[in-house]
């Protein structure tokens, strides 16, 4: 129940605090000092004078001080920073508690800031960020706050109001993107940028606490950024939940790493001639104990944060290269193991050694591997020591696999730069390929150029009979996705590879169509 003053109005105490607070950290209030020490004399004697003396500078360096260069730092650009916006947006949750109003906060990101600064200089950014926040200025009230919360991260905390329903605050977030969207004219040079945007009412914090309502809006920040640039998401208990998951599972992940939870599952591979296994492509699975089977889009951030990328690669490497020696010893034929490589295990020097030790610890020649390298990879590394390492893997005799092509910008000569053994087709294309006369357009596109390079193609995420069909008949090679057989755990391959080839012979061949 909000307070009564003497005469029966209502007293609002955030309110109160908060002026009380700028008051007393403002610069003016030093000209108070003088009377402030003579008060003290005359009601304390010596003694309490010579405290005050003492704690005077103490309390304006903890206060007055820092506010002063607070202030300053923000003078730059007229937002407040990081540490002051937190005060404030404390203040205003507690206001809109104590009046029963409706608030609500914005967590606003420039995409891409990096690159920006790289391309047009650190005074260009600056003055991106400075033209900005003087757009949301404008876009908000003067009661409204304002703050820069990050290099290019900004924070709009609306001030208290009677209504502010969600569609409203989706409209707000909208008027605030378009003004950081707008384009911006450095030197008649028009710079354009992508603003994400994440906010939080403040009914549905996760926490009475005004911090905790601006971290709400900055996770509904990163929710939107995931889903793509100039993305806008409302904070959910949703979020919450997947935030403390994924705590709990960055704690997990490197007890999981050692005790074998994180393994590799195959899955088969397939030639569209012949119908008989081609190798196996080994993908990470975690069996957690409480959540069962956890793709690695469920864990694979929680091993990057923990710098844990090139444990999970020799776990990968050892159990695929083990998969293939059993295989052998049970007088399986399975030519090739597919094991996939991010940037950060290609990028370490130490590679193709480590390689060469595993091949051989299990007998194994090198070209039993395929390693698997994103399109984006490919696209986006300069001549380092990621193409050192392709190209000295390729040279030892190991398959290099260009995966998910399509989704990137791979040029032809960067294909020819990594001495590419096969491509693998993207699921976007491979959809509906059997009735949609455009998907099979650009299939063929990408077969032609793939039979011009004498490069192998393995279409992947193939679900239907007659997807498969259809790849065998445009000609590509191989298939791979449920269609063929799920990711299993080594036990069942065994099993599988027996089913398959006792049916083999039961299935008609698909014949390759003679492209002219």
């Amino acid at each position: 129940m909000p307070r009564k003053t003497k005469d029966g109005k209502a007293f609002n105490v955030a309110a109160f605090r908060k002026q009380l607070f700028d008051l007393l950290t403002a610069p003016p209030a030093l000209a108070f000092v003088p009377a402030f020490s003579l008060a003290v004399f005359w009601f304390g004697g010596d003694g309490a004078l010579l405290v005050f003396a003492a704690l005077a500078p103490a309390a304006y360096l903890i206060s007055g001080g820092i506010h002063t260069s607070s202030v300053t730092k923000a003078s730059a650009n007229g937002l407040l920073p990081r540490s002051a916006m937190a005060a404030r947006c404390e203040a205003t949750f507690e206001e809109a508690a104590e009046t029963g109003q409706l608030s609500c906060i914005y967590a606003i990101e420039i995409e891409d800031f990096a690159n920006l600064t790289d391309r047009y200089g650190s005074a260009a950014a600056d003055t991106i960020v400075e033209r900005i926040g003087e757009r949301l200025k404008a876009a908000m009230r003067d009661d409204d706050v304002i703050g820069q919360i990050g290099e290019a991260r900004f924070a709009v905390c609306v001030a208290p109001v009677r209504q502010l329903s969600l569609e409203l605050c989706i409209q707000m977030a909208g008027r605030l993107q378009m003004g950081a969207e707008a384009p911006i004219s450095i030197d008649g040079t028009v710079v354009y940028v992508d603003a994400t945007i994440g906010f939080c009412q403040h009914s549905r914090a996760p926490e009475r606490q005004g911090k905790q309502w601006l971290e709400a809006a900055c996770i509904a920040l990163r929710s939107a950024q995931s889903r793509g640039a100039s993305s806008i998401r409302a904070y959910s208990d949703q979020m919450h939940q997947e935030r403390k998951t994924r705590r709990a599972l960055h704690e997990d992940v490197a007890a999981a790493l050692d005790g074998g939870e994180i393994t590799p599952w195959f899955q088969p591979q397939l030639c569209t001639d012949t119908g008989r296994i081609t190798g196996f492509e080994a993908l990470a699975r975690w069996t957690h104990p409480v959540r069962g089977v956890l793709q690695p889009a469920d864990f694979l951030s929680a091993i990057e944060s923990s710098n844990l990328l090139e444990r999970l690669a020799e776990i990968m490497m050892y159990h695929s290269f083990r998969a293939l020696k059993q295989w052998d010893t049970a007088g399986v034929n399975v030519p090739q193991i597919g094991v996939n490589f991010a940037g950060t295990e290609l990028s370490n020097p130490r590679l193709l050694e480590k390689i060469k030790w595993d091949l051989d610890r299990f007998e194994l020649t090198p070209d039993r591997l395929a390693v698997e390298v994103l399109e984006t990879v490919v696209a986006s590394s300069p001549d380092d020591i990621i193409t050192s390492n392709i190209n000295a893997l390729s040279a030892l005799g190991c398959r290099i696999d260009l995966d998910d092509f399509g989704t990137g910008n791979a040029s032809i000569a960067s294909i020819r730069r990594f001495s590419v053994s096969r491509i693998k087709i993207d699921r976007s294309f491979v959809m509906k390929a059997d009735c949609d006369p455009e998907q099979q357009r650009m299939i063929s596109a990408i077969l032609t150029m793939a039979e011009r390079l004498q490069i192998e193609t393995l279409a992947e995420g193939v679900e239907t009979v007659g997807e498969h069909v259809m790849l065998a008949q445009l000609g590509c090679q191989h298939v791979q996705g449920f269609g063929i057989g799920r990711p299993m755990p080594f036990d069942q391959t065994l099993a599988w590879i027996s089913a398959h080839n006792a049916k083999l012979q039961e299935v008609p061949v698909i014949m390759q169509s003679r492209r002219k």
